[in-house]
Parts: structure tokens; C-alpha cells; sequence
């Protein structure tokens, strides 16, 4: 839902981080109307579908596109002839030709449908596919160029029947389902998520209910599985989120939900997720994450409370706020200094989404260290020294996020006694008014 978010204490921030993102209007004429994914093409060609932000909760079956790098953008009906589906993801490919996905959220079914007239109209492909009532449930749907796409739905068959999975290389005109060689054998009650996917380095990944991640290298030809350090990728008690950098690096948060308290964790690979690092406690405060591509720099928006955005140029160790100005929810981005976010619509002529206007971290963030913290590992004492703040806050917490010391700096240079901390990692934050750290120290 559109909020207005006016503080003074927003008033202050100064203008270079206003300049990172500029409104832009997505033609929708309804209040509210949000954009629940964002796909580049390129630096002109941008697609968006929409939902309804004014807490309704009314099924939306609407886009948004761009030809001109944002400058105007021109909504859509996704007309596939049914308004009881929901949309579960669209893939553009050019200006004029796209794919979305949907589906029936009781009785599974759905399917594909495609527009080569940038969205004016949509037809359905591969009607014999996704057709088992309560079983079929279709998920995303992908296209790696024009003609070769990839259609994902949840197991069908006896038992342990595969993943209902179809691939076509003349752009949707025809569609072979894959066979049971091609995939591993799903576990048992596994099944995938609407639009859980993600796709970096000519890899797709998508995510199932049992926190596994299935791979393809090849354009949907083969796959593999692994598992994550996750029971589930979608579930009310724990959930998740991965991206990619490429094809080997990538981030998970994994949140923890016990009652209204919610513990997150993060973990990174190097093989494209056939392992992972130790969950390790995540110092973020945003949660709607993607990597700027081919980088080690993950940027973190949000809707909610504490609005705004963040950036980690060390793939989630360390976070430091851009701005805490607006709502700020999907994004994507080109590369570094081409980029969008959602917003949600006021009206026709304004606001609805962000464009990336200057680099993110590229003037703020060129030198991040505002804080050194050593020795470490440490034994009884421990040094913080900076030269470009006055004062600030030291908060340091265990990696299960209990709070074991906080304290009040001033001057160049302080010395920490650790002498009463167990031996173990800790998370040290550090405020001031030029931004925050978060540095994990290990107390020997």
C-alpha cells in the first residue's frame, strides 16, 4: 500500500542520495498500483507487472513497459482470457515480444502466453500442457533468447512423478515435455514456488519446498539439484530468497519466523549453489535483494518500514544505507549505474517507478571504511580507530543477534576490553552520522 513517508528528519539527508533515484510515471491510472517484478532487456527496453498496492488485495492482470530508458512508459492489459488467473512472472525479450505465465490458485492448471505486438495482444501456447486439475500447477516461465524458452510447473504422475517442465527452440510455436532422464527425481511432496526463479550467466535456478535449488547450464536441456541451507524457499515458518551474481556466485537469505520475531540468516556459494557457506547472522535491514550483475555488490530495497535502500559491496557481509526516502520495492538492474526499482502510482502522470540516475556506491561508497577495527581475530582487547567521524555508537551482538555490549565513542582512536566475552564471533556495528558498519570480529 502507498504510504506518505514525509519526516523531517528525512528532510536532511542530502542531495546526492536523492540523485541516486528519479521517479518515473508507469502510466497506471489506479492509485497504488505496484510492480511485483522488473525485467531489462536493455538500457531502453524494460517490462514491469503490476499488483494492486492499496491492501485490497484485487488480482491484477496488467503491465507496464519502457522502449525509452524510462522516459515514458506505457501499461497494458495481459489479456489471457480468463481473469481468475494470476500472472506468476513475464519474460521479455525484445521491445515487442514476451512470455508471461498463469495459473489457477485453486485448481493449479494455467500456462503460457505470448505477445509479439509489445503486449496489445496475448496467445495461449502449448494448451496440452498443465492440464491435471489439483495437480498441474504452472510456476514460471523463461525464455534464454527469442526462440528457446523453458515452462516450469510442480510434479505430475504416480508417486514420485518429475517436475512438469516443457522446452521449445522456435519461440513457443512447439513444445516437448522433458523426460525423466533429464531431471533429478523430485523428493517426496516437493514441489516449486510461482516465480521462484532466478537466471544469471546463461544459469536458471529455481526453488521447491524442501530449500532445494534445481539447475540448468544448458538452456533447460539438463539439470541438476542441490540443496541449500534451507527447509523451504516459501513457508510461513521459514522462507527465503536466492540470487546470482553469475554462474557460480550467489547470495540466500534465510528468515526464521517464530511468532511476530523474525531471525535472518545469510549464506553465499562459489559453484553456482552445489554448496554454501554457514548461515551467518544477517546485519541488513532491507530485505528485497539482487546483485548489481557480474559483481559482488548486492543492493537491498524495501516497502516497508525502514523504507528506502542499501548496498553491500561485499555480498552481504557489511551494509550501508544509500537513503531512507521512499518506498522502494522489485528492482533489477543492467549493471551498475543502470537500474530500477517499483514504486507504486499516485496516478497516470505520476510515480509508480525508480530509475537508477547515478551509480549506487559509486560516489558514497568509494570508500566504505569509515572504521578500522584490529586486531582479529582478538583476544582481551580490541582497537577502534577512524579519522573522518567524531562520534558514534558501538553495538556488538552474538551471531544468534543477542546484544552483549553497547557503547557510546568519541576521538580518533578507543580501546574495547572483550576480556568478558566468550570466545566465539561477534558482529560489531558501528553508527555515525556518515552511515553504518557492521564488522564481524572473532574474540579468541
Amino acid at each position: 500500500m502507498k504510504k506518505l513517508l514525509l519526516t523531517v528528519s528525512l528532510i536532511g539527508l542530502t542531495s546526492v542520495l536523492n540523485a541516486q533515484w528519479t521517479s518515473q510515471a508507469t502510466g497506471f491510472s489506479d492509485a497504488s498500483r505496484g510492480l511485483g517484478e522488473i525485467k531489462i532487456v536493455n538500457a531502453n527496453t524494460v517490462w514491469g507487472i503490476a499488483y494492486d498496492g492499496s491492501g485490497l488485495g484485487t488480482d491484477i492482470q496488467e503491465f507496464t513497459r519502457t522502449t525509452d530508458g524510462g522516459n515514458s512508459w506505457t501499461p497494458g492489459i495481459i489479456d489471457v482470457g480468463n481473469l481468475t488467473l494470476k500472472i506468476t512472472n513475464i519474460s521479455p525479450v525484445s521491445a515487442t515480444t514476451a512470455w508471461v505465465g498463469a495459473f489457477d490458485d485453486v485448481a493449479g492448471l494455467g500456462g503460457v502466453f505470448k505477445t509479439s505486438d509489445g503486449g496489445l495482444t496475448w496467445e495461449a501456447q502449448n494448451s496440452g500442457a498443465y492440464t491435471t486439475t489439483g495437480v498441474s500447477w504452472f510456476n514460471i516461465v523463461h525464455f534464454f533468447n527469442e526462440n528457446v524458452g523453458i515452462t516450469m510447473g510442480d510434479p505430475i504422475g504416480t508417486g514420485l512423478g518429475e517436475f512438469e517442465i516443457y522446452r521449445t527452440t522456435d519461440g513457443g510455436n512447439n513444445w516437448t515435455a522433458l523426460s525423466a532422464a533429464a531431471l533429478p527425481n523430485p523428493l517426496s511432496g516437493e514441489y516449486g514456488y510461482n516465480g521462484g526463479y532466478d537466471f544469471a550467466g546463461g544459469s536458471l535456478w529455481f526453488t521447491t519446498n524442501k530449500g532445494r535449488l534445481y539447475r540448468t547450464t544448458d538452456s533447460g536441456v539438463t539439470w541438476t539439484v542441490s540443496q541449500a541451507p534451507i527447509t523451504d524457499f516459501g513457508a510461513a515458518a521459514q522462507n527465503g530468497t536466492a540470487t546470482f551474481s553469475d554462474a557460480n556466485n550467489g547470495f540466500l537469505l534465510k528468515n526464521v519466523v517464530s511468532g511476530a520475531v523474525t531471525t535472518r540468516t545469510y549464506a553465499t556459494t562459489t559453484n553456482g549453489g552445489t554448496t554454501w557457506t554457514t548461515p551467518v547472522a544477517f546485519t541488513g535491514t532491507r530485505f528485497i535483494i539482487n546483485y548489481i550483475p557480474g559483481t559482488t555488490t548486492l543492493v537491498a530495497t524495501s516497502a516497508a518500514v525502514p523504507v528506502g535502500t542499501s548496498i553491500s559491496n561485499n555480498n552481504g557481509a557489511t551494509w550501508t544505507e544509500v537513503e531512507a526516502l521512499e518506498q522502494r520495492g522489485a528492482s533489477a538492474f543492467l549493471n551498475g549505474s543502470t537500474g530500477w526499482c517499483a514504486g507504486f502510482s499516485t496516478d497516470a502522470l505520476t510515480d509508480g517507478v525508480f530509475k537508477l540516475t547515478s551509480p549506487l556506491g559509486t560516489e558514497n561508497f568509494e570508500n566504505t571504511n569509515t572504521f578500522k577495527v584490529f586486531p582479529n581475530p582478538a583476544n582481551s582487547v580490541i582497537t577502534i580507530s577512524s579519522t573522518n567521524v567524531d562520534s558514534y555508537s558501538l553495538t556488538v551482538t552474538d551471531l544468534s543477534g543477542k546484544i552483549v555490549m553497547t557503547k557510546s565513542l568519541n576521538g580518533i582512536e578507543n580501546t574495547i576490553d572483550l576480556s568478558t566475552l566468550s570466545t566465539g564471533a561477534y558482529l560489531f556495528e558501528l553508527r555515525s552520522d556518515k552511515g553504518k558498519e557492521v564488522i564481524k570480529i572473532l574474540k579468541n
